[in-house]
């Protein structure tokens, strides 16, 4: 099978694309042919192995010291169930689904614990949308109804409001009940009310520490803000969630709130079945939609990371696993 393989750490061209053996389902699992799968922030850090500031002998000791252990990225995919493993009960061959793999998923097939971050995908979305959904929403969902608590009523502030996960974040926030500030680029404005933001605030003209007003939780989803900067924006007990930090954050977050003020928590999402069918049950009921950005086909790997990495992006970006699979059956 097809598969965009890497054996070192560094920039894109370090990936290309690579006939490997296709995998077979064990005990427990399904063999997934993948259609669509995104190309995220975590993806890019994995390749690169740019781990935030003091993390990266944990991160190269988790990934692996001298070179990556796992030499196929991609965790959000959306596909086809094309077999199952003894004892699966939960899905059967044909059936749509899509999910988080943490690895593996920037191939033709992809083998997934039945009980897993996978779930059927919902009906009246495409493969392409359905893999913009996993990383950001299934961390939206966790970040902010497990972490934060949201009630309606309080007030949040979603810096990187367009990006990723930020999409999505707004939308939840909103469907929690709160007050929604969202902060993005100019450009980006429109789709970030248009997700549902109460209030918008452009990063490139507005300094966000001369804000008036107080929140409640503030979810940084592309590391723009130190908890130092967010205490000014808290209020007497407000939250500060950042999706990236660094190991200097770690005795910060310990310490903080121990004498009342704000709160750091620190936090690195799950992934698990429950996220994966709760986000398709959001979706179903037309309470969540994904946000896709553009679509690349496989051989394009390296603009699609361009892509990523200028942290410009509106939602997600997906590879197009499914027309090279599609083409090559023809041919």
């Amino acid at each position: 099978m097809h598969a965009l393989y890497y054996d070192r750490y560094g920039g894109p061209d370090v990936v290309s694309p690579r006939e490997i053996a296709m995998p077979e389902p064990g005990t427990g699992e399904v063999l997934v042919r993948v259609a669509a799968a995104g190309v995220t922030t975590a993806d890019w850090r994995l390749r690169a192995s740019a781990f935030p500031g003091g993390l990266w002998l944990a991160g190269r000791l988790m990934t692996g010291l001298f070179g990556p252990r796992k030499r196929v990225l991609g965790g959000d995919f959306a596909g086809t169930v094309a077999a199952v493993g003894k004892g699966v009960s939960r899905f059967r061959p044909g059936d749509p689904v899509f999910g988080f793999s943490r690895y593996g998923a920037h191939a033709e097939y992809l083998v997934m614990p039945a009980e897993g971050a996978l779930a059927r995908r919902p009906e009246g979305i495409t493969p392409a949308q359905a893999a913009a959904l996993p990383f950001g929403a299934f961390c939206a969902l966790e970040f902010l109804r497990d972490k934060a608590r949201l009630r309606p009523g309080q007030r949040v502030l979603v810096v990187g409001a367009s990006g990723g996960v930020g999409v999505y974040a707004v939308q939840m926030a909103k469907m929690f009940g709160a007050e929604v500030t969202g902060v993005a680029s100019g450009d980006n404005l429109g789709l970030v009310r248009d997700l549902g933001a109460d209030h918008v605030v452009d990063y490139r003209t507005t300094d966000l520490a001369g804000l008036s007003q107080r929140f409640d939780v503030i979810f940084d989803t592309v590391g723009a803000l130190s908890f130092a900067a967010a205490k000014g924006l808290l209020g007497p007990r407000g939250l500060f969630l950042p999706l990236n930090f660094s190991a200097a954050d770690l005795p910060r977050a310990l310490f903080s709130g121990r004498k009342g003020g704000p709160r750091m928590v620190l936090h690195v999402s799950g992934d698990t079945r429950e996220q994966a069918e709760t986000v398709a049950g959001l979706v179903a009921a037309g309470r969540l939609k994904p946000v896709l950005d553009e679509v690349y086909p496989m051989d394009r790997i390296g603009a699609a990371y361009a892509h990523v990495e200028g942290r410009h992006r509106r939602g997600a970006v997906v590879l197009d696993i499914g027309r090279a699979a599609d083409r090559d059956a023809v041919a």
